[in-house]
């Protein structure tokens, strides 16, 4: 390979610095929201660092596929807008399938009695058990630890090939994806919290017929000590095969593109 000079090197800088400006885009749109690396406690310098390293690997790479700079400056804006939303698109559809556990952990607090929306919790919010935030502590703590982080990189790296940059994501296919993503992604917390849902189902029914036979007693102050002391017992039982069901079902699971 002939050595290029000074002055064919500076002219091959402006398209150099175009091609990483657009691997850039659609990168950093992903570390956003990249699990594991999205989180709200990463803080926002280790993201920018990740997503400036990850493009340097990427550029050589990508570089001889991606399109020539545009001498319209509207268009330049466009085809870095779009690689931003594609970016943001992919590590949202990512993103979905972690969120299941924190969403399962809300139900099963529910269920089990360790969430009331009479009882918010100050520090968490109304909004939010403390078992849905230690799922969703320990979801990052999965998939960095097993190596299920390289899934959604994989993805990124097949995303070139399926939209090309320069181009628009498809708008039917993407409706179709974020419909399919999101009820992939309730039904399968339903399916994590089934056994607390169903728990908590016999209990609700106990207590209802134990308050037909025993109207004097005060049901509520007299079954919570009683729901919550099973709900943890319950909890320690199942939450091990949880992880693991959640686990192996992230391993199985196709992020966007990669497949």
């Amino acid at each position: 390979m002939a050595e290029l000079s000074p002055e064919a090197l500076l002219a091959s800088l402006p398209g150099w610095a175009f091609a990483l400006m657009l691997v850039l885009s659609r990168v950093s749109g992903v570390c956003i929201l990249l699990p594991g690396l999205g989180e709200a406690e990463v803080p926002m310098t280790i993201r920018a660092g990740a997503a400036l390293g990850m493009s340097l690997l990427l550029l050589p790479v990508l570089q001889p596929a991606l399109p020539a700079m545009p001498d319209n400056i509207f268009l330049l804006v466009g085809w870095i807008a779009g690689e931003v939303m594609c970016g943001l698109w992919l590590g949202w559809i990512a993103r979905l399938p972690m969120l299941a556990l924190p969403a399962a952990g809300q139900l099963a607090a529910g269920a089990l009695g360790l969430s009331n929306v009479l009882q918010p919790d100050p520090t968490l919010g109304p909004q939010t058990s403390a078992l849905s935030r230690l799922f969703a502590m320990a979801a990052p703590a999965i998939l960095l630890s097993s190596g299920l982080y390289a899934l959604p990189l994989a993805a990124l790296t097949h995303s070139y090939q399926a939209i090309v940059p320069g181009t628009w994501l498809p708008a039917g296919d993407l409706a179709q994806s974020v419909t399919v993503a999101v009820g992939e992604s309730f039904a399968f917390a339903l399916q994590l919290a089934g056994p607390f849902i169903a728990a908590g189902i016999i209990w609700q029914v106990g207590m209802g017929v134990l308050a037909r036979l025993v109207p004097q007693l005060q049901i509520y102050f007299a079954a919570m000590p009683g729901q919550i002391l099973g709900g943890l017992l319950l909890l320690a039982l199942l939450s091990g095969a949880l992880l693991q069901t959640w686990q192996t079902h992230m391993a199985g699971i196709s992020f966007g593109f990669a497949g």
